[in-house]
């Protein structure tokens, strides 16, 4: 096969880069990576965020069904909603089991932006 993906990364404008940056290191579990002016880069594994502070911009929390912006995959979900849970993060659906062959829950950052997190499952 050819080239390969080796990193995903999601660009986010934010009004308050601090307090989103705060919510997806301490409640997310990412890592800060970079600070560069108004941004700020996380991580976790191969998932980066690019964080970029637009305070005039529409609220994602205004953007309705546009607010929706990403789906991680993960290895463990009931494990990592566990670890987030005890953070207090706002989960909008809890872990299920989904008849497309994989386990999801959504989160919701403090902006309004909704993340999809999954993981593989075998379906009988």
């Amino acid at each position: 096969m050819g080239s390969q993906i080796v990193r995903t990364s999601f660009v986010l404008s934010v009004p308050d880069v601090e307090r989103t940056t705060t919510y997806w290191c301490d409640v997310l579990g990412f890592s800060l990576e970079l600070t560069n002016g108004g941004w700020r880069f996380v991580t976790r594994d191969i998932c980066r965020v690019m964080l970029g502070e637009n305070p005039t911009a529409i609220a994602p929390s205004d953007l309705g069904d546009h607010s929706y912006f990403a789906y991680i995959d993960v290895s463990d979900l009931d494990t990592y909603f566990a670890e987030i849970a005890n953070r207090d993060a706002t989960i909008l659906a809890p872990p299920a089991d989904k008849p497309w062959g994989m386990r999801e829950m959504m989160v919701r950052t403090p902006d309004g932006h909704r993340v999809m997190f999954g993981q593989r499952i075998t379906v009988a």
